[in-house]
């Protein structure tokens, strides 16, 4: 667990902070250094096909990614947690209807949704983590409600109502903060299949556009040269499922911790 936590938290720091040291712009084209090779030219890993630093965009291929996955994650944090917490407090006919909204959109084909709003909409950044989030909410709703059932009827909750506590303030101050342990854990399978997703689509053509980058992008760019330049497959194809595997086992082990 603290393996990956430190993973996460490295590969953050350097998408963060690398760039601002390194002297080529993700977007700037070496003329002179094109499809250049590794410590050539002045580019530790060379340049891809164009003559663009292949370091410098991977880490902002990195930083995009993840800035994409964590706002999709809030937004479906935030839908999911709400649409749960109304079902489960409401029971009865109200709950009924809204899980069966939720069946219904499971029922959907995730993906087609999703290229579906990129195609109606136009491509852009802010409409990628939007898409993404809307659909990726339903197990967070489903996790939010299960945990506010088993908490409806318990004392505490039972002592609040009878001391006169509307039943907002009963959501937000006993039940919410009982129940938000197991949402982060959730929160935290649920980024890198975001991560999954985003990289999909961009490697489609659908999600981040040039001259901005991301991991998806970088494969999808280092697939067609992989037989000239492998290193432009290679690293940011590595640094993916480095996050990928990282990000889902933080998540396994809080939520196996938090099932004790």
């Amino acid at each position: 667990m603290r393996i990956a936590g430190w993973t996460i938290i490295a590969v953050a720091l350097a998408a963060l902070l690398l760039p601002l040291l390194l002297p080529w712009n993700y977007d700037q084209i070496d003329w002179s250094g094109v499809r250049a090779a590794p410590f050539s030219h002045g580019h530790l890993l060379g340049t891809d096909s164009v003559g663009r630093d292949l370091l410098a965009r991977t880490l902002i291929g990195t930083r995009v990614t993840l800035m994409v996955a964590g706002a999709a994650a809030a937004v479906a944090l935030v839908l999911g947690t709400l649409w749960g917490a109304i079902a489960g407090w409401a029971g009865g006919r109200v709950d009924e209807a809204m899980m069966r909204i939720v069946d219904a959109l499971y029922a959907l084909p995730f993906m087609f949704v999703v290229i579906l709003l990129m195609v109606v909409f136009g491509r852009s950044i802010v409409l990628v983590f939007l898409g993404i989030g809307a659909v990726e909410w339903l197990t967070m709703a489903r996790v939010v409600r299960g945990q506010v059932l088993a908490l409806r009827h318990r004392p505490f909750v039972l002592a609040a109502e009878a001391a006169g506590a509307p039943p907002a303030a009963i959501l937000l101050r006993h039940v919410l903060p009982n129940v938000a342990g197991v949402a982060l854990a959730y929160l935290l399978l649920t980024v890198p299949q975001v991560v999954m997703v985003e990289s999909f689509l961009s490697f489609l053509g659908l999600g981040v556009q040039e001259p901005l980058t991301s991991l998806g992008i970088l494969v999808h760019d280092g697939a067609e040269d992989m037989d000239v330049a492998p290193l432009a497959l290679l690293v940011p194809g590595a640094v993916l499922v480095g996050l990928i595997l990282a990000m889902t086992s933080l998540g396994e082990r809080l939520r196996d911790r938090l099932a004790r």
